[in-house]
């Protein structure tokens, strides 16, 4: 199981510690290191920026929301960023949800997410391997596009810049069952947004056939700390905020897993409280247990019993947020 770094995307600003900690994982011989967007920051151009500070480590996004860019734009980040980084691109693709989609990106929200997903890949797929023009009419996707609000001069292109890698690894953030089924066929791994290495059971059907070489990607918070229950408030945090304020009472992605995790009268509490302002009571509410599975919290003695239990299933890559040095070198000894 190798180790990355998931460093997230920012806050109000900058986080000054990310090309610290980047570095430091680099020398600590990490092998990847992850950067993210929600609505503020996006995740290529702070990827970039790593890329020229470092020179080994694995780059990802973890995640780059589809409905930011078209397929093809995409498809020219990644490319641009594998050829600066000598082939060290990895790109991690999400759908997000209603509330970012048409809220943020001022775009409806697919009606059918599993082939607005397949469309999205398989332009990318047509971009990096330069075979011929980029075609697909498809539900979501035109290209060239043949609307009838178009002037009908499209034409069908392929990219100027060679890609360095044809092969260039996909990977997807899915939640549902079949979303996830979908990714073991169409992608190259699967990022997973919460992960319990002892509740492997709930993704036992969709991961049936997986194929050779596929990378099973989740994000776990790691903290070495004697307290474990303060360890925890940011987990909780991260949690309270996902599950209640991360999508629609009616329509949240994230409190659907925690509820198919076992956690559903739990998940419905954090969002009552959430959606009613009540912002504090719902990171409180968020069970220490459903925290302290999903992450690496506490003593060094601790963490390293949890550890082995993460080893022992089908994760390949264990990416980290981690919010110091110390952390990252006591996971990279352990991990040995």
């Amino acid at each position: 199981m190798r180790l990355g770094l998931a460093l997230g995307y920012w806050g109000r600003g900058p986080n000054p510690t990310h090309l610290d900690l980047a570095t430091a994982a680099e020398d600590l011989g990490y092998a990847s290191v992850w950067t993210a967007e929600a609505w503020g920051s996006d995740a290529f151009t702070p990827l970039t920026w790593i890329a020229a500070h470092t020179s080994r480590i694995r780059l990802g996004t973890a995640i780059a929301q589809m409905s930011a860019r078209t397929p093809t734009a995409t498809a020219m980040h990644a490319l641009t960023l594998d050829h600066l980084s000598g082939g060290r691109m990895t790109l991690g693709l999400g759908l997000s949800g209603p509330q970012v989609v048409e809220g943020w990106y001022g775009r409806p929200f697919p009606a059918s997410p599993l082939t607005a997903t397949r469309e999205y890949v398989d332009v990318i797929r047509q971009v990096l391997r330069r075979e011929a023009p980029v075609a697909l009419d498809g539900r979501f996707h035109h290209h060239p596009y043949l609307g009838e609000d178009g002037t009908g001069l499209g034409k069908a292109l392929k990219p100027i810049t060679h890609p360095l890698r044809a092969d260039l690894p996909i990977l997807l953030g899915a939640e549902g069952p079949r979303n996830i089924a979908q990714t073991t066929k169409i992608a190259d791994g699967w990022l997973p947004l919460y992960w319990s290495p002892s509740r492997t059971d709930v993704y036992r059907a969709s991961l049936a056939d997986l194929p050779e070489g596929f990378m099973i990607a989740p994000m776990a918070r790691a903290h070495v700390c004697e307290d474990v229950a303060e360890g925890l408030l940011p987990v909780k945090a991260m949690l309270g905020f996902y599950i209640g304020g991360m999508g629609h009472a009616a329509r949240n992605f994230h409190a659907d897993l925690m509820a198919r995790m076992g956690y559903e009268e739990e998940a419905h509490r954090i969002q009552e409280l959430f959606l009613a302002g009540r912002k504090e009571e719902a990171v409180l509410a968020v069970p220490d247990a459903f925290a302290d599975e999903i992450s690496l919290i506490g003593p060094r003695e601790r963490i390293a019993e949890r550890l082995a239990l993460w080893r022992e299933g089908p994760v390949t890559d264990l990416l980290l947020t981690a919010p110091d040095p110390h952390t990252l070198r006591v996971l990279a000894e352990l991990n040995t």
